[in-house]
């Protein structure tokens, strides 16, 4: 089993939150965790999923949550060679999280968008 980047669980209220947040912290960890809840992806595949991201990024993201067992990565000998990474259990158990987050931010999108060249900027009350 992998070891964890964040062993300690045991501290603050409030501490375990942290140590998931820093689980899945990182520009892109989020948005990969949840485009893998839909099954295994080869690297290619993410990485059109996420054309923002830089090939560098996304393997330093993807060696994190493998790192912290919440990816998988299986690597065939074949050529050329075929990596594919899926969710782990652990990886898995996020499941509620990762759709939590996805509908909170769909029932606030507003609060994303650019304003327009009317908006004064401020919040309706």
């Amino acid at each position: 089993m992998p070891r964890m980047r964040h062993s300690r669980l045991d501290c603050s209220p409030g501490c375990a939150v942290e140590a998931t947040l820093g689980l899945i912290d990182g520009k892109w960890k989020g948005v990969v965790l949840y485009h893998l809840l839909d099954g295994t992806l080869r690297f290619n595949e993410i990485r059109r999923k996420l054309p923002s991201v830089t090939q560098r990024m996304l393997t330093n993201q993807l060696r994190e949550l493998e790192a912290d067992g919440l990816v998988a990565r299986k690597v065939f000998a074949e050529v050329p060679p075929r990596v594919e990474y899926s969710l782990t259990d652990r990886g898995r158990s996020l499941r509620p999280v990762i759709l939590a987050l996805k509908d909170w931010g769909d029932a606030n999108a507003a609060l994303f968008a650019a304003p327009t060249a009317g908006d004064s900027g401020a919040a309706a009350a």
